[in-house]
């Protein structure tokens, strides 16, 4: 998938370019009151919402005033193409990458941010920002395989982290296992108390990743820091987690998703049926009916040490309904970008580990930084 295809391609990506043009913004017209292209999207992201009936307000002096304001996607288009675009930078790339990630929906619809994004006026302007980044070169390394040389994983510390997400250190197969029987357990009970409608107000788990209690890891941004301390589905806003580097071994086999065949392949080569389970949640946030499927990470298991998805494919795809054959479909859930899941006890965890603290972590805009020993 090219680094162009992959930004206007898929919602994720349509977000980071926007976000990029607001950042953009912010910059240049520092010290200035007015924002006009971070003000007209919040007014038009505020109507997408409030007309699906979304239970959103304005509140303050103004407010009253504010629903009244209209703004459509054709005047976003109109500033965002007056908006100038500041150089490229690795670390205004982190940022914007961070925010897209933090913003993933796939319980509901598409935010109105996300559906402005979608509109053909706004996409047209956004060729010229994503242009921009993929002519930086600063962005290129969205499009890698795994490093396996420098893997990391995060362990949060807060006492509100989900136990799911923690590798349980139990044998990679029995993990494996486990999983896979509860999926099938939890299809045959959906498919009898659930309705068959995909609009019934019904929902559960809506992820499609290998099980957490795997070992899973990600690479570095170039300052060094793992690439999952930063970038995590709706975040909690954590502020503290370790990390330890993950040892791979030499001749590893991973399956790499760099484009929707490869994800499309997985599901079709080693298929799990998860209609009745997941059809509500994926109905939602894609708009499509039909019969679901999801990869059975424990046949891939047989032939592969982990799964990786590269950023470039998560950008272009997460959250998008990807063509299984004629009749299936599914969708890319739950995964963080750049993010290995390990099916192989051979890759283990080595060295010390090394605290980090978050400043502002829920701000949106949280900084990562060592803790001094």
């Amino acid at each position: 998938m090219e680094l162009v295809e992959a930004l206007l391609g898929g919602r994720r990506g349509r977000r980071l370019l926007l976000e990029f043009a607001l950042e953009s913004e912010a910059i240049l017209l520092t010290g200035q009151a007015e924002h006009p292209l971070h003000g007209g999207l919040f007014y038009a992201s505020y109507r997408e919402d409030f007309a699906r009936g979304e239970a959103v307000s304005l509140f303050g002096p103004g407010a009253e005033e504010g629903r009244k304001i209209i703004v459509t996607a054709e005047d976003v288009a109109e500033l965002l193409a007056a908006t100038g675009l500041v150089p490229v930078t690795a670390a205004l790339l982190r940022t914007v990458l961070a925010r897209s990630v933090d913003t993933a929906r796939y319980w509901q619809p598409p935010e109105g941010a996300d559906v402005i994004a979608a509109s053909a006026p706004v996409r047209k302007e956004l060729v010229r920002v994503a242009g921009h980044l993929a002519a930086s070169g600063s962005a290129v390394w969205w499009m890698r395989t795994a490093t396996t040389g420098e893997q990391w994983r995060v362990q949060w510390e807060q006492e509100d982290a989900p136990d799911w997400w923690a590798p349980s250190g139990e044998p990679a197969a029995t993990v494996l296992d486990a999983w896979h029987q509860a999926l099938e357990q939890e299809e045959r009970r959906a498919g009898i108390e659930r309705p068959a409608d995909p609009a019934a107000n019904y929902g559960g788990e809506w992820w499609s990743m290998p099980p957490a209690k795997l070992l899973h890891s990600t690479g570095t941004f170039e300052d060094g820091s793992p690439v999952g301390l930063w970038c995590v589905e709706d975040g909690f806003g954590w502020e503290r987690a370790k990390t330890r580097r993950v040892e791979v071994p030499e001749a590893v086999r991973i399956f790499e998703i760099t484009q929707a065949a490869d994800w499309a392949q997985l599901c079709h080569d080693h298929p799990m049926e998860v209609t009745a389970q997941k059809r509500h949640d994926w109905y939602r946030t894609t708009g499509r009916v039909g019969a679901w499927v999801m990869p059975d990470f424990s046949q891939l298991a047989r032939g592969y040490d982990g799964v990786h998805l590269t950023v470039a494919a998560y950008l272009g795809l997460a959250g998008e309904a990807i063509e299984v054959g004629a009749e299936r479909a599914s969708v890319i859930a739950g995964w963080n970008p750049d993010e290995t899941h390990w099916f192989s006890d051979e890759v283990a965890l080595r060295g010390e580990e090394t605290a980090w603290v978050c400043a502002d972590a829920n701000s949106g805009d949280g900084t990562w930084s060592r803790v001094a020993e």
